[in-house]
């Protein structure tokens, strides 16, 4: 992300055109004119405002300081003899903060009498004309002095200021609609920035705000969006001002900085851009990159298992010859006549050399081409098929316990690597406790950026060494008992994920947290369901489960019925059938029938696992055995639909 350049936000080549127009013809007034915002900061002026108070450059481009001018005006004797200077700015800048309407006429120090006409803006700011009325002035002279004898030149000085008055109601016409092209700029600018998914905003020199585009809280939650007139460092909270502080000192003192940082609230991952003006302000450009980054993390974890891949294909292949021998030729000593000592060392170097063709294959897991594949996923289910598997390796007296926090929603996930992953850690809580402990899983999402899962324990917590080397391949504390994989492989699941995981030490024991993305399962249309089930209670419970995922649902007893049907109707998007059915057809033979349709068809079952029936449809279609629940049904539908 590229930082956002001074005037960025660019008007098209027709604005620039009226632009530079209205510059032009406010050149052509004979007044001096000036526009100041509510900031006390120039916007516009014409160059017979330069030229009347003879200012310099600086004090005439837009973001020019009101005080600054006043500042200049003063110390070259415009309101003739000052005593205290900055007495006299302060005063000036109070007036214009509180500003009115007005019209005053001033005699400068060189002689010359000018008219200062003021009126506010409604957007904040104000418009000031000023008017040389000198030989205005010297008219009403004469005329009092010599009005007699100079009839003729007064007549002529009247007619000059009639001229004068035409020339400043032209002038307000032109200021009129001055006003209007600048309002409608303002408008369409602000409408572009509100659109953009960033925060873009301005500081001046002491670090308040002078924009923003109110997107502030959709960036960092929990910050205001009406920051105007604010400190950066309220604005943005103390936390991440003291991440962002040193980088809009480098902007203040002329660099371009971009860089990130991790918020705390929910630990999103923010870019920054600031740029700097000619005026002493910075702009800012900030956006939340946390999918980006999450993106990323993905792919450098898929680049590296690529490079651990070659680099161990070719060893690995070679290692498991040798093995192969050595098991070849310890197997021909074993049917030799050896004395029984001899017997043991070749019964043992066969069991190490095993050991080695095992590691080998979860060396092999680790680099191959595993891929994820997320598919919508009901976190309360998957945890609770956890603890039914994980339940029976624990000893007796170890208890494992689950605290579900997670949304009802499904959750793109890829659900098998992860139970794996889960019970991996479960694994290595029971051998930190014994025969005796605690494990529990705790699950939650945070603020739809996370999903965080802990495993922790009562065991006797990691060591120093474990918790600065644990997640290295090939390190155990297991001894010759432990691969020194599981955790790596763990690390490896989260990090293609692009999550991450941290392990700790609690009170009482370990600790072990995985952050995963949350990603919300796409919404599935419902469609029209095909319902086949010949028990009328068990149909009506289903069509209600159905209706409540939001399909419409057709319903039949037979496969003849729900062939026909799928022939008369086109829109059917889904069939749910039950494996036995009235009639002599099943519903294996509905999925005979259904072949070449590419309607997903769901079957359902009360069989014992062990029935022919249910072992055929699990090898050709998803099974759903009965009782179960709408989360599991709409978790399988999902599935079939992004299959």
């Amino acid at each position: 992300m590229l930082a956002m350049p001074p005037g960025a936000f660019a008007v098209d080549h027709t604005d620039q055109k009226n632009k530079a127009l209205t510059t032009a013809g406010l050149n052509l007034i004979a007044q001096a004119l000036s526009i100041y915002d509510s900031d006390l900061r120039l916007v516009v002026s014409n160059r017979r405002f330069q030229e009347m108070f003879d200012l310099p450059e600086r004090l005439t481009v837009p973001g020019a300081r009101f005080e600054d001018t006043i500042r200049h005006m003063a110390a070259k004797g415009e309101y003739g003899d000052v005593g205290d200077l900055e007495s006299l700015v302060q005063l000036r800048v109070d007036q214009a903060r509180a500003f009115e309407p007005h019209y005053v006429e001033r005699t400068r120090a060189g002689g010359h009498t000018i008219s200062i006409e003021g009126a506010p803006l409604p957007q904040g700011g104000w418009v000031t004309v000023y008017t040389d009325i000198t030989r205005t002035k010297r008219s009403e002279q004469l005329l009092w002095a010599r009005s007699d004898e100079l009839s003729d030149q007064v007549l002529a000085h009247a007619e000059e200021l009639s001229a004068t008055n035409r020339q400043l109601a032209a002038t307000i016409t032109a200021l009129e609609e001055a006003k209007r092209q600048l309002t409608e700029m303002e408008s369409r600018t602000r409408l572009m920035t509100e659109m953009m998914p960033a925060h873009i905003a301005h500081v001046d020199a002491s670090g308040h705000y002078t924009y923003s585009n109110r997107r502030l809280s959709a960036v960092i939650p929990g910050r205001p969006s009406d920051i105007l007139g604010l400190h950066i460092s309220k604005a943005l909270g103390a936390s991440a001002f003291a991440r962002v502080e040193p980088h809009l000192n480098d902007a203040y003192a002329g660099a371009n900085p971009v860089f990130e940082f991790t918020e705390d609230l929910d630990s999103r991952r923010i870019r920054v851009a600031f740029t700097p003006d000619e005026a002493g302000g910075v702009y800012i450009l900030s956006m939340d990159t946390t999918e980006e980054t999450q993106a990323r993390v993905a792919l450098q974890q898929s680049n590296r298992r690529a490079m651990a891949a070659q680099l161990t294909s070719g060893l690995a292949h070679d290692f498991s010859n040798l093995l192969t021998i050595i098991l070849g030729m310890q197997g021909k000593l074993e049917n030799m006549e050896l004395e029984a000592e001899a017997a043991e060392m070749v019964s043992a170097t066969q069991n190490a050399a095993r050991r080695g063709g095992r590691l080998l294959n979860r060396i092999a897991d680790m680099t191959s081409h595993r891929t994820l594949r997320p598919k919508p996923t009901d976190m309360h289910a998957l945890l609770q098929d956890l603890k039914i598997l994980a339940t029976p390796s624990l000893p007796r007296g170890a208890g494992l316990s689950v605290l579900d926090h997670t949304p009802d929603a499904l959750l793109m996930l890829d659900a098998g690597m992860l139970q794996d992953a889960l019970l991996n850690l479960i694994l290595n809580a029971r051998d930190a406790c014994g025969s005796h402990g605690q494990i529990t899983i705790s699950a939650h999402s945070v603020s739809r950026i996370w999903i965080k899962i802990t495993v922790s324990d009562t065991g006797p917590g990691f060591s120093p060494e474990a918790l600065e080397k644990g997640l290295n391949p090939f390190f155990t504390t297991k001894g010759g008992e432990g691969s020194g994989l599981g955790l790596p492989m763990v690390y490896d699941m989260v990090k293609l994920a692009g999550g991450d995981l941290r392990l700790s030490n609690t009170p009482t024991g370990a600790s072990v947290t995985l952050r995963l993305p949350y990603r919300a399962a796409p919404a599935i249309s419902g469609g029209l369901a095909l319902l086949v089930e010949d028990n009328e209670d068990l149909r009506a419970m289903f069509r209600d489960m159905l209706i409540d995922l939001g399909h419409s649902v057709i319903e039949a007893t037979s496969v003849d019925e729900a062939t026909a049907l799928v022939a008369d109707l086109s829109d059917i998007t889904v069939i749910l059938s039950d494996i036995k059915l009235h009639g002599s057809g099943s519903g294996l033979d509905l999925l005979d029938r259904m072949q070449g349709t590419g309607l997903p068809c769901i079957l359902m079952t009360s069989l014992p696992q062990s029935d022919p029936l249910h072992q055929s449809a699990l090898s050709r279609a998803p099974v759903l055995r009965k009782p179960f629940s709408a989360s599991q049904l709409s978790a399988l539908i999902h599935s079939e639909a992004a299959a």
